[in-house]
């Protein structure tokens, strides 16, 4: 049974790093799409970033290309998501997420395409 287990998450100040990690286990990721979602209050969940487990091909947001970053750790079967130049419109709960079907460069970012969630971790960012 996969299991994802994220922890990282904070309240920092705007302009602030934080480094989300995402533990996986239960079966062998070698051929799972890795993803990172959030939701804000009010919001619906969004797609922040993915990682193809074995090409390492990774996918963002425009909101947070450029300062985020996601990569993984084979070893560790962990996924992480480092988040600089952290903006209050950052805030909200961030999920790990993980796929086994082939997900094209669209249906990436779709959150209904992952069949496996963790349960979230909180990132507030204060202005």
């Amino acid at each position: 049974q996969v299991q994802l287990v994220e922890s990282g998450g904070g309240l920092v100040q705007a302009g602030g790093s934080l480094r989300l990690s995402c533990a996986a286990s239960g079966r062998t990721f070698s051929g799972y799409t890795m993803g990172w979602f959030r939701q804000a209050p009010n919001n619906e969940r969004e797609f922040v970033a993915a990682i193809r487990w074995s090409a390492g091909s990774t996918y963002y947001a425009d909101s947070v290309k450029g300062r985020f970053t996601i990569s993984r750790d084979n070893a560790k079967n962990t996924v992480y998501l480092q988040m600089n130049s952290l903006k209050s419109e950052d805030t909200g709960v961030y999920y790990c997420a993980a796929s086994d079907t082939m997900l094209t460069f669209l249906t990436i970012r779709i959150s209904a395409r992952y069949g496996y969630w963790g349960q979230g971790t909180q990132v507030t960012v204060s202005s």
